[in-house]
């Protein structure tokens, strides 16, 4: 197969990622909102599709992931959406293009990542779940820790000012999130890998095991 061009099977599964990715934006599935921060389900068909079509297709859809936290914050913003978006004020506070970066950045990193953790693991376990589910632990984790970090580096004053708390109380906060918001996202991202990549590496792309 040449590398260089997608099938037409790769292409509808590339377009049915993409839509997948915009009906769970457009519906509580893609961000689950608790108070001023939200579980979100978005980074699993990135995951996912990375593990499949590899990371430069995992990165492509980990930028819709990011267009859709920028378009949320701007059309439905709460306390803190300024961190996602350059375009409103909220509080007194606006976002820049930082937001920008904390939106999009980690996002196509996500599927950078899980691409390439994917090829890496699945070349030493030799088994397609093991190197799925190893993926996506490793990518859901990074993504958490990154988008987190730029908060606390890029907006830290402005964060906790919004939240109502002390600078030196927010790396406490981040810390509860870690410790909670990223335990389901984990399980989900891994379960939903280990199922789905390894049927659609096998059966229907076959890019990730070919690489």
């Amino acid at each position: 197969m040449n590398k260089s061009k997608l099938s037409v099977r790769q292409m509808c599964v590339l377009a049915l990622f993409l839509a997948i990715e915009i009906i769970m934006y457009l519906t509580p599935i893609g961000y689950l909102r608790i108070n001023a921060l939200s579980v979100t389900l978005m980074h699993v068909p990135v995951i996912i599709l990375a593990s499949t079509m590899g990371p430069a297709a995992g990165a492509f859809l980990g930028f819709i992931f990011g267009c859709t936290s920028v378009i949320g914050a701007t059309m439905t913003p709460g306390i803190t959406s300024f961190v996602f978006s350059p375009f409103i004020t909220v509080g007194g506070i606006s976002g820049n293009f930082f937001s920008l970066v904390i939106a999009l950045v980690p996002r196509i990193l996500l599927g950078v990542v899980a691409g390439y953790v994917f090829k890496f693991a699945k070349k030493y376990a030799k088994n397609t779940p093991v190197a799925a589910g190893i993926a996506a632990a490793v990518a859901t984790v990074c993504h958490t820790i990154m988008v987190l970090g730029l908060i606390v580096i890029l907006f830290g004053p402005q964060y906790s000012q919004a939240l109502g708390i002390s600078q030196a109380a927010l790396n406490g906060v981040m810390a509860g999130v870690i410790g909670t918001n990223m335990i389901p996202e984990v399980i989900v991202a891994v379960v939903s890998n280990m199922a789905l990549a390894t049927a659609l590496s096998s059966r229907y792309v076959g890019i990730a095991q070919q690489a």
